[in-house]
């Protein structure tokens, strides 16, 4: 007879508030640490997967660059022994073509920076504060 009573009062048979609270909270514990557990173990193929992507980037903007160097050496030799000049001095020009391209890129870069970048969110931006500004001059109830 005891159980019955017990079972009409607690059908579902659970331990109350406080248990199923604490099973709740054992549950999203658990349910937060595997996330958490995948998320770590993914992060470490990501951060493999990245490193594999600088360095391969980076090993291919060093081949470009000797490739340049190299392009450059052949076309100053080519150059000297076509024309019959010494190749120090064709060297010395296409030195100097570089830099007159460096300059100028750096001119372009310059100019560029001077612009102020996102004019149109700036006047936005100063639009809402003189409003906010207005607004707190029409209604001085406010703090």
């Amino acid at each position: 007879m005891m159980s019955a009573s017990t079972r009409s009062r607690n059908p579902a048979g659970h331990a109350g508030l406080l248990g199923n609270l604490l099973a709740l909270l054992n549950a999203l514990a658990g349910f937060f640490e595997s996330r958490f557990a995948l998320l770590a173990e993914e992060s470490k193929v990501a951060a493999v997967q990245l490193l594999i992507l600088v360095s391969c980037v980076v090993f291919a903007l060093l081949l470009c660059a000797l490739g340049y160097v190299f392009l450059i050496t052949g076309a100053v030799v080519g150059l000297a022994h076509l024309i019959g000049i010494s190749w120090p001095w064709i060297a010395l020009a296409a030195a100097v073509v570089h830099f007159i391209i460096a300059m100028v890129l750096l001119l372009v870069a310059r100019s560029r920076i001077t612009k102020p970048l996102f004019r149109a969110t700036l006047t936005e931006l100063k639009k809402d504060r003189e409003w906010l500004k207005n607004l707190d001059a029409t209604n001085p109830s406010r703090s």
